[in-house]
């Protein structure tokens, strides 16, 4: 027994002094700023807090085991879809987007990928940049594909994400800004897009933002910031273009979050280096004017409306005519299409809630099931609280891992609680549905390849976060 005891000490002393072993890193100074809080009603919220070397370290070694898990789902849905190997992506996170990201967030993704190891993970920097890319990967495929005259796998439009509506003036109880967003993806996705992020950045300004594991920016993109930006999105249905010399859309749309004092500072750093990934109609508002904003970006038009009395509403139509013909193969006069019903939907609401939206009615509206092409409550692909698993139809843009997809969550606030930096949120279908993963790939068996990671997907509670005082 002595002999075995001083033969596993010296293996520790060996494997200590090769780096083999995670070092303690409890007391490490980049982490003593950090902090974690314990899961609520289905989120888990981080804070970062220093140099954007530290803000990665902390991100990495916080959420190490999130990671992880979400590299893996990352990979298989990205090689399912596109069946390129994960060495594709890597590469092309290193040849592509790698040189044309800044200092500050080449830094942060050093340190999430240094922090990730130092709690066991086996990641590396690449793999760390491919995940950053996920919501871009599919225009970038698609590109390249056509630029070697290769048979495209990828899904010949890309799908849609997304409702959401921003509104202030006469539409709203108090005159100033409400703005909410529920994020369309896949399950697998949506399962784990639950983590809110708290930065507060050596440069720029604090941000309060939703977003998944192990990535920088929201991708989403619902969050706030401490100069009163309130900015989310939704993408533009079947928009094919992407520049691979322009800078990634993650890094634009971070920068955007941390550095916007305006809706003029927003859409300049949007449009700066546009790449045409993940194209989007960005809905923006400034708290401290209550002046809100439409920044429909595509690669080859774009275009910035504001208002000071009104809304904007997305659900993934495209606006410019001009943009949908040349940028697009949406048809803007299909009333079947979600996108379209989706639309019509919003008119809907907002002109009925004409001067009593708040965060209430905005929670409901997050919630409603009223498909307007069949003139009925239906919880399909059709309503504002999506669920494609629901629909007998789904959606012909939506190919795997898409077709078992929908609203996954859900965020909402408004001016006054936006100065606070506070916002309300919830994991799941808004509606109260709970989605069983056994039952739905028991009626789907095509969905198979998604057993290993799919689980079940519960309607959780409204909840506030704040960022500490």
């Amino acid at each position: 027994m002595r002999r075995y005891i001083a033969a596993l000490f010296s293996l520790l002393l060996i494997g200590a002094a090769l780096g083999l072993f995670p070092k303690d890193t409890k007391t490490d100074p980049r982490l003593r700023r950090s902090f974690r809080r314990p899961d609520n009603n289905g989120w888990t919220f981080i804070h970062l807090e220093g140099t954007p070397s530290e803000i990665g370290y902390q991100h990495g070694y916080l959420l190490a085991s999130e990671i992880l898990d979400m590299q893996r789902v990352t990979l298989l849905e990205l090689t399912h879809d596109t069946k390129k190997d994960w060495a594709f992506f890597r590469d092309a996170a290193r040849d592509m987007m790698w040189p044309r990201i800044e200092l500050q967030y080449r830094e942060e993704l050093q340190g999430i990928t240094a922090g990730v190891n130092a709690r066991g993970g086996r990641l590396d920097l690449w793999d760390i940049v491919a995940m950053n890319g996920l919501p871009e990967w599919g225009y970038y495929v698609k590109e390249y594909d056509k630029q070697h005259k290769a048979l495209s796998l990828n899904s010949s439009t890309l799908p849609e994400h997304c409702s959401a509506f921003v509104a202030t003036g006469s539409y709203t109880k108090d005159g100033k800004v409400v703005i909410a967003h529920n994020n369309w993806t896949s399950y697998l996705d949506g399962e784990r897009w639950t983590i809110i992020f708290d930065i507060a950045p050596l440069e720029g300004y604090r941000i309060l933002m939703d977003g998944l594991p192990g990535l920088i920016a929201s991708d989403d993109d619902f969050g706030l910031n401490s100069a009163g930006i309130m900015i989310t999105e939704t993408t533009i249905t079947g928009f094919e273009g992407y520049d691979p010399g322009g800078i990634p859309e993650f890094v634009r749309a971070r920068k955007a979050m941390q550095y916007s004092a305006s809706i003029d500072d927003f859409a300049r750093i949007m449009k700066d280096g546009n790449n045409g990934g993940y194209a989007n109609d960005w809905l923006v508002a400034d708290r401290k004017t209550n002046e809100i904003a439409s920044l429909e970006l595509g690669l080859k038009n774009v275009t910035l409306e504001r208002k000071k009395d009104g809304y904007f509403v997305g659900a993934n139509f495209p606006i410019n005519p001009k943009l949908a013909l040349e940028e697009t193969k949406f048809d803007m006069k299909d009333v079947s299409n979600s996108a379209n019903a989706r639309h019509v939907r919003w008119e809907q609401l907002m002109a009925e809630y004409k001067g009593k939206i708040g965060v209430a009615a905005a929670q409901r509206f997050l919630a409603d099931h009223y498909d307007t092409y069949q003139q009925k409550n239906d919880p399909n692909e059709r309503t504002l609280c999506g669920h494609v698993d629901l629909s007998p139809r789904g959606l012909p843009s939506w190919q795997p891992p898409y077709g078992i997809a929908g609203a996954v969550q859900n965020k909402v606030t408004d001016s006054t609680m936006a100065e606070q930096m506070i916002l309300w949120a919830s994991a799941g279908h808004a509606c109260g549905i709970n989605f069983k993963a056994a039952a739905h790939l028991k009626a789907h068996p095509e969905f198979n390849w998604q057993k290993k990671y799919l689980g079940d997907m519960h309607s959780r509670p409204w909840t506030t976060f704040a960022i500490p005082k």
